[in-house]
């Protein structure tokens, strides 16, 4: 099992906090944010480990991690800053936003879930944006789920009375499923490529999310992993301050 964690983006809802240094280098209770999915990863005896870097990348430096460049950061998006780590993707694989902090049961019980393409989904994912005014209930990456936990609509404005949870920004790809992911990327890229893909205006632009719903329209698989909190965006400086309050004595609270 290898992990992949893309971190080239810039963080600019963060503001001055991200002015000088990428948002993964954010501290919370004396380690980075990037510091704490590592450890998270490497409890479950993951030490394969990438990472997708590009705003700021001189200030990551940490050891033990193979690192891929993306110096088109400004001009892409998720998705496609993933590919500069396509290499990695030929064995079973977790990849994961670079703005979440996560418990390591997360880690745990995603490995031990089956299917070639796997999707966290938080099912108890509405208290989380009570007060959350910097990032409103609106711009959650919504989950409409069929009755066996299969994906049926992913992405952002999705019908309120039909929602089952909320992504998180963590899949894994089995070996097959990484084939079947690459495969179906440049695809969709000779198609798309510098037109609107799914809910992105350029397919440059497109998050993860646009990726497996496009996977769905084509009756691939897409499973979920269902979860109960346990997991953070650090997306505004609100998020930030709240974010604090997650981990008590280095140990991660289910808020």
């Amino acid at each position: 099992m290898k992990a992949i964690i893309i971190a080239a983006g810039m963080g600019s809802r963060l503001e001055h906090l991200t002015k000088d240094k990428p948002k993964c280098l954010l501290e919370f209770c004396g380690k980075t944010l990037l510091e704490h999915q590592l450890t998270a990863i490497r409890n479950n005896n993951i030490s394969n480990i990438s990472l997708i870097k590009g705003y700021k990348k001189e200030k990551i430096n940490f050891l033990d991690l193979n690192y891929y460049i993306n110096d088109d950061y400004e001009n892409n998006n998720i998705l496609n800053s993933l590919f500069y780590a396509e290499s990695e993707m030929n064995d079973d694989v977790i990849i994961s936003y670079s703005d979440i902090l996560y418990s390591p049961d997360v880690i745990k019980k995603l490995k031990e879930t089956n299917g070639d393409i796997v999707a966290v989904v938080d099912t108890n994912w509405q208290g989380y944006y009570e007060g959350r005014t910097d990032h409103p209930i609106s711009e959650a990456e919504n989950v409409i789920l069929n009755e066996e936990g299969k994906i049926l609509e992913i992405g952002k404005h999705l019908a309120d009375d039909r929602i089952s949870g909320e992504f998180i920004g963590m899949i894994k790809l089995s070996k097959k499923g990484c084939e079947i992911f690459k495969n179906h990327f440049y695809k969709v890229k000779s198609l798309f490529s510098g037109k609107p893909f799914i809910r992105a205006s350029v397919f440059e632009k497109a998050y993860l999310t646009d990726m497996l719903q496009s996977l769905v329209n084509e009756n691939i698989e897409v499973h979920s992993m269902k979860i109960n909190k346990g997991w953070m965006e650090i997306d505004t400086i609100q998020d930030y301050e709240r974010a604090k309050e997650f981990i008590v004595n280095g140990e991660y609270k289910v808020i």
